[in-house]
């Protein structure tokens, strides 16, 4: 009888400086060198992404905050730098998940799954600042994933990286909300995808 491949998702981690995943409307104030209200007023006009708090504290997260940053020009702090950020590779082939692991773990948190359902339940507790996975996995239409993820205010923040050969796919899945979309094999382009994504320098 064949061993049944272990489809428990396995981490990569190392102890590194804690990352701030949220800001106050104080902290980008300062980023930026203006006024609270000049950021109130951005948050109102929906420049710059962000939520509230029950209390109705605007906060913001990281990576909307390195997004409107690079989008305005300004210089980017290094508390935004701080740390590994999470990041959930999604593929049924273990193959391509242990190249990803070569590839990605010395620069991210990385979090692997081959079964996607099971990927997508845990994604809500794991918080990943991104997600790479095929548009073509069995059982998953990967589209109709990334337009879920995006409809979800828990989930919507997550940048999503397709990674595939299904190239034929790219137009959909982009329109469907994917960040990037890198062809599988890939895996340096992945990881300077990843990187510019995430603000970090390049090695």
């Amino acid at each position: 009888m064949e061993a049944k491949e272990n489809t428990t998702p396995t981490t990569t981690t190392t102890t590194t400086t804690n990352q701030p995943e949220l800001f106050t409307a104080s902290d980008v104030a300062r980023f930026c060198q203006v006024d609270l209200k000049t950021i109130h007023n951005w948050a109102d006009k929906g420049e710059i992404r962000h939520f509230r708090t029950p209390g109705r504290h605007l906060r913001f997260r990281r990576l909307d905050v390195l997004d409107f940053l690079r989008k305005y020009g300004y210089p980017i702090p290094e508390v935004l730098r701080l740390g590994k950020p999470k990041v959930v590779a999604v593929d049924d082939d273990p193959q391509v998940l242990a190249s990803l692991r070569k590839a990605l773990s010395k620069r991210f948190e990385l979090t692997t799954f081959q079964d996607p359902f099971d990927a997508l339940v845990a994604v809500g507790s794991i918080q990943p600042d991104a997600m790479v996975f095929d548009v073509r996995m069995s059982g998953l239409d990967g589209v109709k994933c990334l337009e879920r993820l995006r409809s979800i205010d828990t989930t919507s923040h997550i940048r999503c990286i397709v990674y595939s050969d299904a190239e034929e796919m790219k137009k959909n899945a982009t329109e469907a909300g994917a960040y990037d979309f890198i062809k599988k094999g890939e895996a340096a382009e992945l990881r300077d995808s990843l990187e510019r994504l995430m603000g970090l320098e390049r090695e």
